[in-house]
């Protein structure tokens, strides 16, 4: 399925004459390869940046520091300052950023993995949601949030 989808992601953006960039948290740089993987991934992809800390996302993606202490860093309103400064910092008509947890973190009773995400498009949100999964292993974790942010960003092209 990954395949189709970054086929259709590719070739909607090509026509379009559009750009994409990505700022990842707990999927690790996991977004940016896969779309990498895309044939004439050049023409689209302008390139992704791994923000783990409160202060790499406010340092390089403007993130308010207070909200971002506040929350760990993992809320909907990080996701979107995220995608609309990676989507700054990168001259892209796309951003797409997620944050969130790949495994269960029990000094901050955090008991199941989810991620916030956002998309936005010249400045705009145009989606933006929670995923969440009751799998377990932190690889098996980041994958599935990559497969379910490329079918959502894939729908916000159609």
């Amino acid at each position: 399925m990954q395949t189709k989808t970054l086929a259709l992601i590719s070739s909607q953006l090509i026509s379009r004459n559009e750009t994409v960039a990505v700022a990842e948290s707990v999927t690790a740089g996991l977004l940016s390869r896969t779309f990498s993987l895309a044939e004439n991934a050049t023409e689209f992809l302008q390139g992704g940046i791994i923000v783990y800390n409160l202060g790499q996302k406010t340092k390089h993606l403007n993130v308010n520091p207070i909200l971002g202490q506040r929350t760990n860093c993992v809320s909907p309103d990080i996701a979107i300052e995220m995608a609309l400064g990676v989507a700054d910092k990168f001259c892209s008509e796309w951003g797409i950023a997620i944050t969130g947890y790949a495994a269960p973190v029990p000094e901050l009773n955090i008991k199941s993995c989810f991620a916030y995400f956002s998309i936005v498009n010249n400045g705009r949100v145009v989606h933006s949601n929670i995923i969440e999964t009751k799998l377990s292993g932190q690889a098996r974790v980041q994958q599935y949030f990559v497969d379910h942010l490329l079918g959502v960003f894939r729908d916000q092209l159609s």
